[in-house]
């Protein structure tokens, strides 16, 4: 669905410059326990949209253990 809406991204896949998203849907409370395992848990923080590093992915991936 991604590649389909952007050709920009459909050429980076094609080319092999990246690799096709894996989604992975997690646990209702998710976000909360990550929030709060940075410490952040609270209405004035938001979770980052974007980042350069697979951090976030890896914490929420250690909380569904």
């Amino acid at each position: 669905a991604l590649r389909r809406k952007n050709s920009c991204f459909d050429d980076l896949i094609s080319s092999k410059i990246l690799k096709p998203c894996v989604l992975r849907a997690l646990g209702p409370e998710s976000f909360i326990q990550y929030m709060k395992s940075e410490g952040k848990l609270g209405g004035q923080n938001k979770v980052p949209r974007l980042t350069n590093d697979r951090k976030i992915a890896d914490v929420l991936l250690s909380l569904q253990a």
